[in-house]
């Protein structure tokens, strides 16, 4: 049975179909769009800093209403947090604070996706992180929203 790396279920909150269109190739290609022999063909953002654990990256794909849409994906192809180091956890807090302090971020969320998608919300199953903020404190700005489950 072949792995499936993307879950085509999940890209819903681009109505445009964009992002679906990106998902379905991947899954005919059968490859995991984060390991990083991958991350290129996919993903055309720069790399903002890359660790020995981690790669930090622009989203591709932001969500609506999101002024910074960063993910953090680990190179090595894991699903769970367990398999998580402590070097690579240490590695993540310092480049957590490496994005805050270069893009003065006032406040936020951060976001872990791991496990099964159907759970998570995620259209990839590489495990992944996202910062997000709105960046802005209008109070009549729509609130950025995401799908978990």
């Amino acid at each position: 049975m072949t792995e499936l790396f993307v879950d085509p279920n999940n890209t819903s909150y681009r109505p445009d179909g964009v992002y679906g269109k990106v998902i379905d190739d991947i899954k005919k290609d059968g490859v995991c769009p984060f390991c990083p022999e991958n991350l290129t063909k996919y993903h055309k953002n720069p790399i903002l800093k890359e660790g020995d654990f981690w790669l930090l990256t622009d989203n591709m794909y932001p969500y609506k209403g999101a002024k910074h849409h960063v993910l953090f994906v680990h190179k090595k192809h894991i699903q769970r947090f367990e398999e998580i180091t402590n070097e690579a956890w240490s590695e993540l807090q310092d480049l957590i604070r490496f994005i805050i302090k270069n893009r003065n971020i006032e406040g936020g969320a951060f976001l872990f996706r791991f496990g099964d998608t159907a759970l998570t919300g995620a259209s990839v199953t590489h495990l992944h992180a996202n910062l997000v903020s709105a960046g802005s404190r209008e109070k009549d700005r729509e609130p950025i929203m995401t799908r978990i489950g």
